[in-house]
């Protein structure tokens, strides 16, 4: 089931005078929010019983792929319920016997993420999605007789209200660099 987006596309419709169903406006809505998920690395959005498969490694304590963790509903060691498990809201699950140390070991069914999505979130992804919408590259210089051609970019960097919701939500998990 595909995520919702981390934005309302009437509210980048209305800044920028279209149609909610404009398909320029959904698709700008849509990649600024999975954008958003790709750096910060987890859905954001509130998912309910998401299933997950985790590696033991012979320690008390696992890491889940997403945060915030609302709730965990069930903790099996292969296929045996385990109730000697406490969990945080950052995602640790802890058992008071180690994990074993095998791959694919440990299945936890768990719901976490927002709702509703916190608004520095929200205000990061229509930023992203205005600049999606409206900053195409161009011809910012021509020459006709002697076929020259230019073309503009628009400026690097990210800006600051992106800038400070990934800082704030990003996991690091350490599963990429």
């Amino acid at each position: 089931m595909p995520l919702p987006p981390l934005v309302d596309p009437a509210v980048l419709a209305r800044w920028a005078g279209r149609a909610e169903d404009d398909p320029a406006v959904v698709d700008a809505v849509t990649s600024a929010s999975a954008r958003f998920r790709g750096v910060v690395r987890h859905p954001v959005s509130l998912v309910a019983d998401e299933e997950v498969r985790l590696d033991g490694h012979g320690g008390t304590v696992l890491t889940l792929p997403a945060a915030p963790v609302l709730a965990v509903s069930t903790v099996e060691v292969r296929g045996q319920p385990v109730t000697d498990v406490t969990w945080s809201r950052q995602g640790l699950l802890r058992r008071a016997s180690c994990w074993p140390d095998e791959l694919d070991a440990v299945r936890v069914v768990y719901t976490h993420g927002y709702e509703p999505v916190p608004e520095d979130i929200a205000e990061a992804v229509l930023t992203e999605a205005r600049y999606l919408l409206t900053v195409q590259p161009g011809i910012s210089a021509m020459t006709v007789g002697g076929e020259s051609l230019s073309f503009s970019a628009p400026a690097a960097g990210m800006p600051p209200v992106w800038t400070r919701a990934v800082d704030r939500y990003q996991l690091n998990r350490g599963d990429l660099p």
